[in-house]
């Protein structure tokens, strides 16, 4: 499995936002889902820390994560840059794979 995480530092008032379009049924799954190997997307908030948040895309490999970058590389730009106004901050934590 592949897996990458993101973290997010999300504007107070566009979390309801923000959580629409990351959640599990959100743009971002919808995007992902058109590609082979997608396995799915986790959204997870801090308790301690409500605007901070994590997403968790799960794919069967690395290999069929890259294909979908690069064959929906537009529409993932686009939709990224729709998504800049939601956050404060946001960093790619890493990109992780299975022992």
């Amino acid at each position: 499995m592949y897996t990458v995480l993101w973290e997010y530092q999300v504007k107070a008032e566009k979390q309801s936002e923000f959580e629409e379009i990351y959640s599990s049924n959100g743009a971002w799954v919808e995007l992902f889902k058109k590609s082979a190997g997608y396995l799915g997307t986790e959204l997870m908030y801090d308790e301690k820390q409500p605007r901070h948040y994590l997403t968790i895309d799960r794919w069967d490999s690395k290999e069929n994560y890259k294909a979908f970058q690069s064959q929906w590389k537009e529409k993932y730009h686009a939709l990224d840059t729709q998504c800049d106004e939601l956050t404060e901050e946001e960093s790619l934590l890493g990109e992780w794979s299975s022992i």
